[in-house]
């Protein structure tokens, strides 16, 4: 029943899946999830990966975006949600929890959870939401630090270091730009350029950065929706969608609580959930059956 409790490929499989995706020509799409029962539904779509968004973390947990929660609130979440999927899960970890060695740290800990990737940003700590105003960076030194402290750690090398710059909106285009290669210099295999506006804005990038290249796709942000194809056609590495699918369940949520609240019943809402049969076929209910049967329906023999 191999796959069944976990999933069935290693970690090392799925950094090894996220490394050559990147240098496929193939962009990879990382939709965010905020429970391992949406990654689940990731895989089965079809995607390259699976995103865990520290912003979506903190919401979760009824907290903003500021730098709140701590390594082991977010490195639990990603084990839980890299434990059921074959997919590469790329994390959020944002400034690195602390100093340099603290960032060192982070990868261990992340590698030890079966995450195939994690990005750290040059913000100062505490951060905020990349799109959001009143945003801080450190001097380039201190992120570039940041990011030799967190190759240096790595045990896998397969293991996937991003590197996210906030620092086109505060510094400009051209001072992102000299971060980035700064970045990759320092070892980041990736670079995640935040909250850029345009379809231009994000080929200027690609002209200028020779390693592989990460978009947000975010909703309600600075940078306008571009269709994945058009970022591959700009020669784009990987997009993710972070806080699509709880933006998503949460509306839906909200305005199945209201009519609740509203009627005294929730007969009018079910043509839009998920039906149980779906739920358990997601679930994979049925090998649950079988694995019980097999283990728990045998007779001893005579001389056993």
């Amino acid at each position: 029943m191999t796959g069944l409790l976990a999933a069935a490929t290693s970690a090392a499989g799925k950094r090894a899946a996220f490394r050559a995706g990147l240098n496929s020509g193939t962009i990879q799409r990382f939709p965010g999830a905020f429970n391992p029962l949406v990654a689940k539904l990731i895989q089965e779509i079809g995607f390259e990966g699976v995103y865990v968004s520290g912003a979506v973390l903190s919401a979760d947990l009824g907290l903003p975006d500021i730098g709140l929660t701590t390594l082991t609130e977010v490195s639990g979440r990603g084990q839980q949600i890299a434990r059921v999927t074959d997919l590469p899960v790329l994390i959020d970890a944002d400034t690195g929890f602390g100093e340099p060695m603290s960032a060192a740290r982070t990868v261990t800990v992340m590698e030890d959870a079966g995450i195939a990737g994690l990005h750290l940003e040059d913000q100062v700590n505490p951060k905020r939401c990349g799109h959001l105003e009143g945003k801080a960076v450190v001097p380039t030194a201190d992120m570039v630090r940041r990011l030799r402290a967190a190759v240096s750690a790595r045990r896998d090398p397969n293991f996937v270091i991003c590197a996210r710059t906030d620092a086109a909106g505060i510094e400009g285009m051209d001072a992102a730009i000299e971060r980035a290669a700064a970045y990759a210099d320092a070892g980041a295999d990736l670079i995640f350029t935040e909250a850029l506006y345009t379809a231009a804005d994000f080929e200027k990038f690609r002209a200028a950065i020779s390693i592989p290249l990460l978009a947000n796709m975010t909703e309600f942000g600075k940078s306008e929706l571009i269709p994945a194809r058009t970022l591959e056609s700009i020669g784009y590495n990987a997009v993710i969608y972070p806080v699509t699918t709880l933006r998503l369940a949460m509306f839906a949520t909200e305005i199945g609580l209201r009519e609740i609240a509203t009627t005294g019943t929730q007969s009018g809402l079910l043509d839009r959930m998920q039906h149980r049969g779906r739920l358990y076929e997601l679930l994979r209910y049925e090998r649950y059956n079988e694995f019980d049967s097999d283990i728990f329906n045998f007779t001893l023999g005579r001389n056993q």
